[in-house]
């Protein structure tokens, strides 16, 4: 497959992270010759964010691969629901929905998110609330994985989510999954989204490809980037070293 026949790569941060969260994945993709975008999510509510997504796609002019972290999995099954130029999916610690379904029921649906706890609740100008995780918790409860520096730079670059966004139901057109071919990675000590979560909407979603890795956190794309971009290039039609 020549460097024009492949897909280009959109990956879109969930909440609590922001776009360079995934910089190590896309250092590896370029090395493999991809190209690779990171989307600035606003977080805001999902038919917004999707409807920006969807912007981003249109602006690239080609065939993608779309990559969500997180809140992002909504997104990105949202923005690909009858969008042609989506090739795939892949959902790297993310939420993967039926319609119906918001990101608070997803992480609810089975015991061991310590998220709730971590939360520092605000109101904002355009109505509802906001939330953030607490800077002295971030480490533990985000990206446990990682060095604490890391994780302090992270904490202070983190993107806010609306308390919308995270209970927008998915429309009844919004689960891209169910006609794309999709693949799942994500942590075995994930503390926002637990790991039983991730194995039921891979499952349920029949995943082409899934892997879940011994000791990792939420943060799975900046502390695991080999293990991620592996996963890519899969769905991008790239075989595994």
């Amino acid at each position: 497959m020549s460097t024009n026949d492949q897909p280009a790569v959109v990956l879109v941060h969930g909440a609590f992270a922001e776009s360079a969260s995934w910089n190590g994945v896309i250092r590896r993709l370029g090395g493999r010759g991809l190209r690779s975008v990171a989307a600035a999510n606003p977080l805001r509510d999902l038919e917004g964010d999707a409807a920006y997504v969807r912007d981003v796609i249109t602006g690239i002019g080609g065939p993608v691969v779309l990559v969500g972290h997180s809140y992002g999995g909504l997104v990105i099954s949202r923005a690909a629901a009858g969008n042609p130029a989506v090739r795939s999916l892949v959902y790297v610690a993310a939420f993967a929905p039926e319609p119906g379904e918001d990101a608070f029921q997803l992480s609810a649906k089975f015991e061991g998110s310590t998220l709730g706890g971590t939360l520092v609740t605000y109101p904002v100008s355009s109505g509802g609330n906001e939330f953030r995780i607490d800077d002295d918790k971030y480490h533990r409860q985000f990206c446990a994985d990682l060095p604490a520096e890391e994780a302090a730079l992270m904490a202070a670059t983190q993107r806010p989510v609306t308390e919308r966004a995270l209970t927008d139901e998915v429309a009844a057109d919004g689960a891209a999954w169910r006609d794309l071919p999709s693949w799942f990675v994500f942590g075995e000590l994930d503390r926002n989204i637990p790991a039983e979560a991730h194995r039921f909407m891979a499952e349920r979603a029949s995943s082409r490809g899934t892997l879940e890795i011994a000791g990792a956190s939420h943060a799975v794309g900046a502390s695991q980037p080999d293990a991620v971009a592996a996963c890519v290039l899969e769905a991008a039609g790239q075989p595994r070293d």
